[in-house]
């Protein structure tokens, strides 16, 4: 018989849910980890992260409208105005349009078509700024009216394109007062590197030359702007905040505008410069250097290369100022070599000296000018006829600590103080270390000799020059040449260059007798009042060892109560100083005088006649 099993009462344990019990506590740790680190993370974003993410999206709804300050103007003495600004239509972008890649497929292409700049220039301003950028950025400048119908025609393809009137620097006298008032253009990239902690943006103009270089500061201004509300589609919804543009600050110049052009079609024909300067407190009445450049050029967007070729690589170096430039002073330096004579004491104001056809010196042979010497001469007679041979003699005695003495006292080898530190050559003034370097030796007297003619190693500039004439003119004193005018003393503008009163009047008789019966007696004119002035011929060769001298001439004028000094210089003229440069003294101070007292100084009837 079999015997039936009962079921048992109760759970039996299941082989496959070992561990089961730990499910739940599994799952609820799990749980907690995740909600910790949601927790965590939004803690993160609010609250580390929360200003940066508001800050992104205050940025995302507003957008700051820049405004660019309006650069001072430039007047002239007189209040004549010499650089002011413009207003043409600039084409700005936000640099977000460049953000996606279908959108941008539509705008570059158009852009650079109308523009007619490079897409990929458009590109790297837009790189520049980055996308998170909440500024425009200009992409145009100075377009065309065809240029702002077209943009307006195609608006709707073009979003985030903006078209806003700019200010653009203007010069209205052009190339005649270029190396003057100098040129603005856009930053460069290393300029904007350098000048980022000034407040300096991408697309900012300043100055590069000149006047505009030296008082930057001065002319710029400061940024103002709008701040406007968007909404998600770039449309502006309202005006948050306004900032005014501050314009920069007007500035007069010493500049007489008028002066300056007879100055710069005198100087026509020549490469070269024409200086005329207060002899009584330095200011800078004129200056061109020719040849020039038109500085409205660096203003366009985008100047031909033809423009800027002739303006960068032209023949002669266009943007040269050769006030600036250092060359040997030749004979004009006579008035120096006579100072170091008289205040040596080893000569007397009554001291005369034979002339010869050549002399010699540590066995060389130093020629004069005309081969033939002028017999006895004194000081004024040998800076009439410019006697070589006479300065010579005067050059070996006083030797060469006390020619290079003096040389320094009228300030040659060092900047003259002006504005235009940056690009101003403090010239050479050769002495017995220079000697020892470059020769190996000391300094010989015919070094003394070489340097008493303005030879040698010694090298001025046109400027220098300039105020070296101002001394004897205005009775001993070394001026500053500038070209700010103010209201400060004429005393603080020089300084004594401790001569004696005898030493001062010996070299004005010798100046004034330079027209009477030396070498400038071309100058005796009724067109101009009685002047004193020096003739200087500097020997030269032009790159191809082709000689070309240098020509000289300056002068103050009137001779007994001086109010202007002129200078000319002629670079490879070829010819002398009085053949050269003095003509064109003469059409600058007749330009001068004849404005400054109407009906005094008038060209003879014949003159007249000849000129109509």
């Amino acid at each position: 018989m079999t015997l039936l099993q009962l079921p048992r009462i109760g759970k039996e344990k299941d082989a496959r849910t070992v561990g089961k019990g730990y499910q739940s506590i599994f799952l609820i740790v799990l749980t907690l980890l995740l909600t910790s680190g949601i927790l965590g993370r939004l803690a993160y974003l609010q609250i580390v992260k929360g200003e940066s993410f508001k800050k992104r999206a205050q940025d995302n709804r507003i957008r700051l409208i820049l405004r660019q300050p309006e650069r001072g103007n430039i007047y002239d003495a007189n209040g004549k105005l010499l650089a002011t600004t413009r207003y043409p239509h600039s084409v700005y972008l936000w640099p977000m349009a460049h953000e996606k890649e279908e959108t941008w497929n539509t705008i570059g292409p158009r852009l650079s078509q109308i523009l007619g700049i490079p897409q990929k220039e458009i590109e790297d301003k837009l790189k520049e700024a980055g996308p998170n950028s909440s500024s425009l950025v200009r992409i145009a400048r100075d377009i065309s009216l065809a240029q702002i119908t077209a943009l307006k025609e195609y608006e709707t393809e073009l979003p985030g394109v903006e078209i806003n009137r700019e200010a653009v620097r203007y010069y209205p006298h052009g190339a005649e007062l270029a190396h003057v008032i100098g040129y603005t253009r856009e930053l460069t990239a290393e300029q904007l590197a350098e000048k980022k902690k000034d407040g300096y943006r991408l697309g900012d103009v300043i100055g590069q030359m000149g006047v505009e270089k030296a008082f930057e500061t001065t002319l710029r201004g400061e940024w103002g702007g709008q701040q406007v509300e968007v909404d998600g589609k770039g449309r502006p919804l309202r005006t948050l905040g306004v900032k005014q543009a501050k314009p920069g600050q007007d500035i007069k110049l010493t500049i007489d505008i008028d002066l300056q052009k007879a100055a710069y079609k005198a100087l026509q024909g020549q490469t070269g410069t024409i200086i005329a300067l207060n002899p009584n407190n330095g200011g800078i009445l004129a200056m061109v250097s020719n040849p020039a450049f038109d500085p409205n050029v660096f203003s366009k967007q985008n100047p031909s290369p033809k423009e800027l070729q002739a303006i960068l690589l032209g023949k002669n170096h266009p943007m040269l100022n050769r006030a600036f430039r250092a060359y040997p002073p030749a004979s004009t330096f006579k008035v120096v070599t006579i100072a170091a004579g008289l205040e040596s004491g080893k000569f007397s104001p009554s001291t005369v000296l034979q002339t010869y056809g050549s002399l010699s010196f540590g066995g060389h042979r130093f020629n004069e000018w005309n081969h033939a010497g002028f017999g006895p001469l004194g000081f004024p007679g040998a800076l009439a006829m410019s006697s070589d041979t006479f300065f010579y003699q005067v050059g070996a005695r006083v030797g060469g600590k006390n020619l290079i003495k003096w040389t320094r006292k009228f300030g040659f080898g060092v900047q003259t103080g002006s504005e235009f530190s940056f690009s101003e050559s403090k010239g050479f003034v050769p002495d017995n270390d220079y000697q020892r370097k470059l020769w190996k030796r000391d300094w010989t007297v015919g070094d003394s000799v070489n340097m008493s003619i303005g030879q040698g190693a010694l090298l001025t500039t046109p400027l220098q020059v300039a105020r070296m004439f101002a001394v004897p003119a205005n009775g001993g004193y070394l001026v500053k040449p500038h070209v700010l005018k103010d209201n400060e003393e004429k005393k603080k503008w020089r300084e004594s260059v401790g001569m004696k009163p005898k030493t001062v009047e010996i070299i004005r008789k010798g100046l004034r007798q330079v027209i009477t019966d030396g070498t400038a007696k071309s100058m005796n004119s009724p067109t101009i009042p009685p002047l004193a002035g020096k003739t200087g011929t500097a020997e030269a060769w032009r790159s191809n060892r082709v000689k070309a001298n240098h020509a000289w001439f300056g002068a103050y004028a009137p001779a007994d109560k001086p109010e202007v000094v002129i200078l000319a210089f002629a670079e490879h003229s070829g010819g002398g100083g009085g053949a050269v440069a003095a003509p064109m003294v003469k059409k600058v101070l007749e330009d001068y005088f004849q404005r400054k007292y109407p009906g005094k100084y008038q060209k003879p009837e014949a003159e007249e006649k000849k000129a109509q």
